[in-house]
């Protein structure tokens, strides 16, 4: 049997307290609902409808993904049976399928946990998701008869004083066979508390109707963690974030303090890498062996190659750093900068979409963009490419062994031949030729008996 996956994402999210719509809200770097996509993807759905509603196009927007997803509008929200019935519409043939139903703000599910619950299913069961919470205030009790089945579900609006002792919940993940998934639907009312269709309530009908219900307890209850609040979502993402640094810790990395780590994207790591305190990872970063990032950097999409060290306080983005790089600290790195072996970038240094050579050095406050540095060239300090001239952005070229003094403005497009010198404190706006030096400084006056200007007395 085909499966089709369904994805409730249609709620605002009122204790969220935000114009964005819950499922917006980021995790991991990721927005959940994001993260639920994610997870249905990997069991191989034949489809995937999403039911969106607060929000709109928003929500359509921000999972831009390659795979194909059907959006549902549930424009009046009437509850998770009503979600359902919208859902299944505009699937075809789904009575051969089975429906795996899916909430949006439920981001740390697996797709090894939902297993049991499709082969349940295919089996003609329905299969819940469940789990025993020590404080189980707020959901739905599973309730079992005398020979343990699953009898009905109630929520917690709804149920008495010895059912709201219950500590078994529904975590409202089910997988149902479609031709009977349509069946139990239809029998659905809104005679409740809230006024709502209820999915829940399509359980009592199954065991009316004969069919087999059963319940699967999740083993790990964050897995199946709803977010309705901030500091609901603050909660996952530290549990997401111990899981990510387990992982790494786990494959050879140093992490000098595991909660003191945030990684908002993928982090691909080789032997023997360190990783200080209060590092963060965003977008796709690739670590090479014997890496060491000192604490409080921010790497984003960027590639570090063998023994590269960036000390502390250093932001690297969209930047490839070669075998024994040094960086920092607080250098600053933007997309395009690519340093080759050996070379050094120091602190306080800005480079952006510039190749350094090998063994080049950049070491102190300095600007160098739109630039190509051949090898072994010395950069003084608080020496500036000046690559804008309002409209256009132009190149400068500096080529093997060239060596720049402090204080120097480079004025591009300028080239700066092998060899060559500037010294330090020039403006330099022509093309300096291989193995000659170029000074611009206004000639030094001393200017005897000059007193300095002293403040008036009161």
């Amino acid at each position: 049997m085909n499966l089709d996956v369904l994805i409730l994402a249609a709620g605002k999210g009122t204790r969220m307290r935000s114009a964005l719509p819950k499922v917006l809200h980021r995790l991991g770097g990721r927005s959940l609902l994001q993260h639920v996509h994610t997870t249905a993807c990997a069991l191989q759905p034949a489809r995937v409808v999403v039911v969106y509603g607060y929000g709109g196009e928003t929500v359509k927007q921000a999972l831009a993904v390659p795979q194909v997803v059907e959006w549902v509008l549930q424009a009046e929200q009437r509850g998770t049976g009503h979600a359902v019935q919208l859902g299944l519409a505009p699937l075809a043939g789904v009575e051969d399928s089975v429906v795996l139903v899916l909430y949006g703000d439920v981001p740390l599910l697996k797709a090894a946990t939902l297993h049991p619950l499709i082969d349940a299913a295919r089996n003609g069961a329905l299969a819940l998701l469940s789990v025993r919470l020590q404080n189980p205030h707020g959901y739905g009790r599973i309730v079992r008869n005398s020979g343990a089945g699953v009898e009905r579900i109630v929520e917690e609006r709804d149920a008495d004083e010895a059912e709201r002792e219950i500590d078994e919940v529904n975590s409202g993940i089910m997988a149902v066979p479609g031709r009977a998934l349509r069946q139990l639907l239809d029998k659905l009312d809104c005679d409740n508390a809230q006024g709502e269709y209820y999915l829940t309530d399509i359980v009592a009908h199954a065991v009316a109707a004969d069919i087999a219900v059963t319940a699967i307890v999740a083993d790990d209850q964050h897995e199946v963690l709803g977010v309705n609040s901030r500091a609901e979502l603050a909660c996952l993402e530290r549990v997401y974030q111990r899981s990510i640094a387990q992982q790494l810790m786990d494959g050879g990395v140093t992490l000098a303090d595991p909660a003191r780590l945030d990684v908002r994207g993928e982090l691909r790591a080789g032997e023997d890498v360190f990783i200080d305190v209060g590092c963060v990872i965003e977008g796709v970063v690739r670590l090479g062996d014997r890496v060491h990032v000192g604490p409080y950097c921010v790497l984003r999409d960027s590639e570090l190659a063998a023994d590269a060290q960036v000390l502390e306080h250093c932001v690297i983005d969209g930047a490839a750093l070669g075998d024994g790089t040094t960086v920092g600290p607080f250098a600053r790195l933007r997309p395009g900068t690519r340093l080759a072996s050996g070379s050094k970038v120091g602190n306080f240094v800005e480079i952006k979409n510039a190749d350094i050579g090998v063994a080049s050095k950049v070491n102190h406050l300095s600007y160098v963009g739109d630039s190509r540095l051949g090898r072994n060239v010395n950069i003084g300090a608080g020496t500036i490419t000046c690559n804008y001239d309002g409209a256009n952005k132009h190149r400068t070229e500096i080529e093997d062994d060239v060596f720049v003094g402090s204080n120097t403005a480079l004025v591009a497009p300028v080239t700066l031949g092998e060899g060559s010198t500037v010294g330090a404190g020039s403006t330099i706006t022509a093309d300096v030729p291989p193995r000659e030096l170029a000074i611009t400084r206004a000639q030094q006056k001393s200017i005897a008996g000059w007193q300095r200007p002293r403040k008036k007395k009161p």
